[in-house]
């Protein structure tokens, strides 16, 4: 009996050992971390502030000083590979812009407009066309092509928002997605640069609004998606043999030289049946040389996508280091077009209500936004994939998560977030007395700065000697 007590006692003292081994850790636990975090900080230190440049970390400090960790990134995809990168959702680089544009409201000498008051952001595009596209809102969904970038599932949620918003969606460049246009709300088919971009009489008679695509913000030019990136029902519809790699051309098809463009655009109008024809240009500063062909060629719209704009994938360098931004191109083309009845979209890194406003103001009739309602799809759904994977993954075609997105839920956020724009920009709108942003003019700003005030023609914000502003 007592030989079986001191062996229970034993095993007892075995099964409490671990606990009281965890006991121990917590209670000095504190001082434990307290030793550890000393010596490794001490260790860290001494090599950070001993060790030759060379064999230091610290090298990395003045180099991160010379260039970003972007810059780290992007040279050591380039140096795995040896091929062209494509970077997402374009360029991180920081382009002029509207923040130094400011609203300038009267508070004494004349009053808001009550809270009741209707605002009118309804917009005509084409007013010349036999059909001219005619919008609730001045905010577009802007061109994400399906199969080249965008899902199944994505595009059908960004044409149901559209038609939710009373607004227009923009098909892209990619294959034809025959479900898209008939949920959408109103439609704008781009004509395109690829084997597949002239589209046939069916396709374009879907459509409210044709736009002949020949540049954006962060990409024009011709390029090469692999055969693998382009499998499934966009290669079906896009016309591709198996294993043949999608390229774009230098021009939509049946436009060989620039001497072909006329012929184009009578033929184009023709089977455009009334509707608008618009072209899409990357903003340059050979801005006044394209728009003076345009109103040559008798295009109903003008669609400018400056610096600053996002793609799926495309270089760097043609998102970094092509274009002008926006606010130039928008200034310099209501200059050229304010005798026409050219309509005028800007597009390229909008991605507030004030931003939209102001462009709106200064002559715009319509923006496209893109970069806004593509994240705004994933809202409520990033439990799908984060934090394994980014939220983009539910919306890009090549994505193996993309079949989680719910439709009808990325609708409903899409919707969401550019009417709270549309009601921001409303609100602002009867601060300054204006039923209609066609009644701003340059007075209704003041620029922070020499260059937005020379860019707008704005009046700029001067200090005088006693630091009171100059009266307007």
């Amino acid at each position: 009996m007592e030989l079986f007590i001191a062996e229970s006692q034993w095993l007892l003292l075995l099964l409490l050992l671990p606990f009281l081994v965890l006991l121990i850790l917590l209670l000095f636990a504190k001082s434990i971390a307290r030793f550890f975090v000393k010596r490794m900080t001490v260790a860290a230190l001494s090599k950070l502030l001993t060790k030759k440049y060379e064999r230091n970390l610290a090298e990395l400090y003045p180099s991160l000083k010379r260039f970003s960790f972007l810059h780290l990134i992007e040279m050591s995809l380039r140096a795995e590979t040896g091929k062209a990168i494509a970077r997402p959702l374009g360029s991180p680089k920081s382009f002029a812009g509207y923040d130094n544009l400011m609203l300038s409201p009267r508070q004494l000498t004349s009053f808001a407009l009550p809270e009741s008051t209707r605002i009118d952001m309804s917009v005509t595009l084409g007013p010349k066309a036999e059909k001219p596209l005619t919008l609730k809102i001045p905010l577009m969904i802007g061109g994400m092509a399906y199969g080249l970038a965008l899902s199944e599932e994505a595009k059908l949620a960004l044409a149901k928002a559209s038609k939710i918003l009373q607004t227009a969606t923009n098909s892209g460049e990619g294959p034809f997605l025959p479900e898209e246009p008939l949920l959408a709300g109103k439609f704008i088919l781009q004509i395109c640069r690829w084997s597949w971009g002239g589209r046939t009489d069916q396709q374009i008679a879907t459509a409210d609004m044709l736009e002949v695509q020949m540049g954006q913000g962060a990409d024009m030019g011709t390029s090469r998606i692999d055969a693998v990136d382009v499998e499934g029902r966009a290669r079906i519809l896009g016309g591709l043999a198996p294993g043949e790699p999608a390229i774009a051309l230098p021009a939509p098809p049946g436009v060989q030289t620039p001497a072909d463009w006329p012929a184009f655009m009578q033929k184009l109008r023709q089977r455009a049946n009334g509707i608008p024809i618009a072209l899409k240009l990357m903003a340059t500063g050979r801005l006044e040389e394209e728009l003076a062909m345009a109103i040559q060629l008798g295009f109903d719209a003008v669609m400018l996508d400056g610096s600053g704009g996002g793609s799926h994938a495309t270089a760097p360098i043609k998102q970094d280091d092509f274009g002008i931004p926006n606010i130039y191109a928008l200034v310099r083309a209501k200059r050229l077009l304010k005798n026409t009845s050219i309509s005028l979209v800007v597009a390229g890194g909008f991605f507030t209500p004030g931003q939209c406003l102001k462009a709106l103001a200064l002559g715009a009739d319509a923006i496209y936004l893109g970069t806004v309602p593509l994240l705004a799809l994933a809202h409520n759904q990033l439990n799908k994939v984060v934090p394994w994977e980014p939220p983009t993954t539910l919306v890009y075609y090549n994505s193996p998560t993309k079949n989680q997105l719910d439709i009808g839920q990325a609708a409903t956020s899409a919707a969401n977030v550019i009417t709270s724009m549309v009601l921001e920009m409303e609100e602002t709108m009867r601060s300054l007395g204006k039923a209609s942003f066609k009644e701003f003019s340059i007075n209704d700003f003041v620029a922070l700065d020499s260059t937005t005030a020379e860019i707008t023609g704005v009046k700029e914000m001067l200090i005088t000697g006693n630091n009171q502003p100059v009266k307007e």
